[in-house]
Formats: C-alpha cells, sequence, structure tokens
C-alpha cells in the first residue's frame, strides 16, 4: 500500500500542486493541476501511473489554468466543487481581473473544459486502497474544499487557500468571506488529528495542532 507524494510549486504564484501515486495499482491523482502541464505529465510519466482524477481544492486560475492540458493528456476526470463553477468558467475573466489588480503580464489562459463531476462533502475518491474525503471548507470561495488522506504513514489534509502555515487564505476576490472562512477552519480542520500534517495551496506544510496553537488568525 505504498504510496508515493510529490509537491510541485508551480507558475508565477507557485502554487502546490500534489500529486498522489499508489505503487500497487499504478493509479494517482493530481490535487490543484494549476500551471506547467509538461512539468506535472513529466513527473506523472517518470513515476509510470495512470492518472484517474484531478482535483481542486478551489477554482482560482492560480490551481486551474493547467487542467484542460493535463486533463487531455491523462484523460483523468476533473472534479469541481460546484459552487466554483462561476470561477472555474470564468477563468478568461480571472485572468483580466488578475492583471488589473496586480499589474501582472499574463497571458489570458485556455477556456477550461467541463468539469467531469462535483466535489461533495463527505464523498470519497479512491486511490488504490487509499481514500481521500472532501471536506467543504467554504470562505476562501464559495466551493473551497479540503481533501483528507487517512493511512499508515500519518494523517495528511491538503487545504488549498483556506490554511496556510501561519497564515489562512485571502478574501478579498469574488466570493471570498472571512467569517465563514474562519468557521470552516475551526469547525471543520482543527478538529482534526493535531498529527495531521497540513498541505497548503502555497508554500511550506505544517500540522493542525502548530495552527490550533500558533496560527495569529486562529487564537
Amino acid at each position: 500500500m505504498a504510496l508515493l507524494h510529490q509537491v510541485i510549486p508551480v507558475g508565477v504564484f507557485q502554487a502546490n500542486c500534489n500529486i498522489l501515486a499508489d505503487e500497487d495499482s499504478k493509479t494517482a491523482v493530481i490535487i490543484d493541476p494549476g500551471d506547467e502541464p509538461r512539468r506535472i505529465l513529466d513527473v506523472v510519466r517518470d513515476l509510470g501511473v495512470k492518472v484517474t482524477h484531478l482535483l481542486h481544492t478551489h477554482c482560482h486560475l492560480d490551481h486551474i489554468t493547467g487542467t484542460r492540458a493535463v486533463r487531455e493528456a491523462t484523460r483523468a476526470k476533473i472534479l469541481i466543487h460546484p459552487k466554483d463553477k462561476f470561477l472555474y468558467e470564468g477563468l478568461k475573466e480571472q485572468y483580466a481581473t488578475t492583471v488589473r489588480l496586480f499589474g501582472l503580464s499574463l497571458a489570458p489562459g485556455d477556456d477550461p473544459l467541463p468539469a467531469d463531476g462535483k466535489l461533495a462533502d463527505g464523498a470519497e475518491i479512491a486511490l488504490g486502497q487509499h481514500k481521500l474525503r472532501v471536506i467543504h471548507t467554504p470562505g476562501h470561495t464559495p466551493g473551497s474544499c479540503s481533501f483528507l488522506l487517512e493511512g499508515p504513514e500519518g494523517p495528511r489534509l491538503f487545504t488549498g487557500d483556506t490554511l496556510f502555515a501561519g497564515s489562512i487564505g485571502r478574501t478579498d476576490l469574488a466570493g471570498g468571506d472571512t467569517d465563514l472562512e474562519l468557521q470552516s477552519i475551526r469547525t471543520r480542520l482543527l478538529t482534526l488529528n493535531p498529527e495531521t500534517t497540513v498541505f497548503p495551496g502555497h508554500g511550506p506544510s505544517t500540522r493542525i495542532g502548530i495552527e490550533r496553537n500558533e496560527n495569529p488568525w486562529l487564537q
């Protein structure tokens, strides 16, 4: 039941793309193929696995820009939360807004392919003998989700831009809600095993216990 895990920071925003591969079944899931699809696909090829699902913690451009190219190469199923559909389908508008707000020189993203399915709170996505449980954590965006993977090496939680090491996700973009995000973190994430390793959408990993005790936004 060996599980391989690689984190690849991609794109100008260095969003963390997580590749999880089950050695026994030779299958994999990719969480947030946000950019640089060639790099992502090179890792998949080197691992010699078949990607079954592309999971999205949320649908901001830095987490979905590479989705189309990875989907076309792997035929994996694209899963998003339906409350983020407006962001997913508005990728080009997101690029225009980002250029205006941050003054970045970005080429517009390709139109996304239709999602193949919906993420729902409590749903489980199989990865060989492993399972990832969907935890709906709205606030950063209405459809933000975290993914919990429990196994012999200890629980792992993929939080996207909801919870960071020492910080929380911004809520000043479309659909953001600070009070809702804090509620999601406190009631849905901080209640997990304190030894759970957290892999955020940007920056280094942390643990639930550390964030519960030390994150200044949560005291």
